[in-house]
């Protein structure tokens, strides 16, 4: 979606009525967390020895006190409905999330802060009125920080404006410990909330609620309960041994994410973009993933690092690093979880999730794409190892164009140039299945232009 579109007419009325909900909504949600939790003895804490040595800086309660006006007025930014609806939907389910949380797993802030004077006593007083020290992780503040950042960055243009906006946004974060509000876990956590609710409500293509089916592919469940596994044995690391270990559940709800993916997101749930990006919140939750999920093709491919050619024009590769994509004019991406930089070539992604089999309408549309692709010059057709994706993309391409006669006469051309591709019998019948159906309406190709 582009932030430059004309403003819709009325989206005034919209925002208001978003915050006569989402406002009262606060106020009732934090408030019967606050009470529900005082009525426990079993709330306990979560804090490092080196926090004793964070300071108390009263001046910090106005950077902590703003976020409540940018809340107001991130409703004044969105262009479309579209967009103000998704603003608002994650914003209140950041509210669910983290008041869940709260009721689920509460926690309580242990310093005891002296008293102050002045206009910044008086700032406090009034917070403390409303606010209590409990329901601590994931940090409510630093998840709708998140989310208005996020807003306000979509839609300030200008050096010197989003010098100014990053600043103030980063004095807002590191203002709920220096307020002596929030203890350190709960920053990344609420970040790591406000993240997962942009997430959920993307502001082009479906929300991953939506998109959400069950997935009919046995091999995709082995690897959701595989993942799943992984996300477990993490967060019991995490929770047992403490300390440093508590990062552990970052990769934790990252390989949570990625078992969901293959259980029920598909593809999209990484988000990739047609310019080969993933969102911005997709790279933030998947980091831990995404920097194994590379490490591993560099690992496998680290003696074939080069692609191989399958006939004139035609390259089958591993997805190019920095260099490697500068002899080809065009990429087809059939990654869907490691991002791609086309670099101003002619560019076309077709996610697909790693090590499961496509499709015969995806055999189908890779075909095509390739067909497309390849008038623009030296076509590299590439996945995270190049040796199975998009080996299936180019083994769809030979038969669809009448290059090669069936499929074992497809792998046969293609082993010759690349011997380590894998594609197995279901995959292969997936190929023989898609001799059979219709041609498809082809997608445009995405060109980029050099320096964007």
């Amino acid at each position: 979606m582009d932030a430059h579109l004309p403003r819709e007419a009325g989206l005034w009325k919209r925002g208001v009525l978003w915050l006569l909900l989402l406002g009262p909504l606060f106020f009732a949600s934090y408030g019967f967390a606050n009470w529900l939790t005082v009525q426990r003895e079993d709330v306990g804490s979560l804090v490092f020895a080196w926090e004793r040595a964070m300071p108390l800086w009263p001046w910090s309660i106005v950077p902590y006190w703003s976020i409540d006006l940018l809340y107001g007025l991130s409703f004044l930014l969105p262009a479309t409905r579209r967009e103000m609806d998704r603003h608002a939907l994650r914003l209140l389910s950041a509210q669910i999330l983290c008041v869940a949380c709260f009721l689920l797993w509460p926690l309580r802030f242990t310093v005891e802060r002296p008293e102050l004077s002045g206009v910044f006593g008086w700032m406090f007083d009034v917070l403390m009125g409303f606010d209590k020290p409990f329901n601590q992780a994931p940090s409510l503040h630093i998840a709708l920080l998140v989310i208005i950042w996020t807003m306000f960055a979509r839609h300030t243009r200008g050096v010197l404006l989003r010098g100014l906006l990053h600043g103030w946004m980063a004095l807002i974060g590191l203002s709920v410990l220096t307020t002596w509000q929030h203890h350190f876990i709960d920053v990344p956590t609420g970040a790591l909330a406000g993240w997962l609710c942009v997430w959920l409500w993307p502001l082009a293509g479906r929300s991953p609620l939506q998109q959400a089916s069950q997935a009919r592919d046995a091999r995709r469940w082995r690897l959701a309960l595989g993942y799943g596994f992984a996300a477990a044995l993490c967060t019991a690391l995490a929770l047992n041994l403490g300390g440093a270990w508590l990062w552990l559940l970052w990769p934790a709800l990252s390989l949570l994410l990625v078992a969901l993916n293959y259980a029920c997101f598909g593809a999209e749930g990484f988000q990739k973009q047609a310019d080969g990006r993933l969102s911005t919140a997709a790279r933030w939750l998947f980091a831990p993933y995404l920097a194994a999920a590379w490490l591993n093709s560099r690992l496998w491919t680290r003696r074939q690092p080069q692609a191989d050619r399958i006939v004139e024009g035609i390259w089958l590769g591993r997805l190019p690093g920095a260099g490697q994509a500068q002899p080809f004019a065009a990429l087809l991406d059939l990654c869907a979880e490691l991002p791609l930089e086309p670099r101003g070539k002619a560019y076309r992604a077709l996610p697909s999730l790693d090590l499961c089999v496509l499709t015969p309408e995806a055999c189908l549309q890779a075909a095509e794409a390739v067909e497309a692709l390849r008038q623009h010059g030296p076509l590299l057709v590439c996945c995270a190892l190049g040796y199975s994706r998009s080996a299936t993309a180019v083994a769809a391409w030979l038969l669809h164009q009448g290059h090669c006669a069936d499929v074992p006469a497809a792998l046969r051309l293609i082993r010759q140039a690349r011997p380590q591709i894998v594609l197995g019998p279901v995959q292969q019948q997936a190929l023989q299945e898609m001799q059979h159906l219709p041609r498809t309406t082809q997608q445009p190709v995405l060109e980029i232009a050099h320096g964007l």
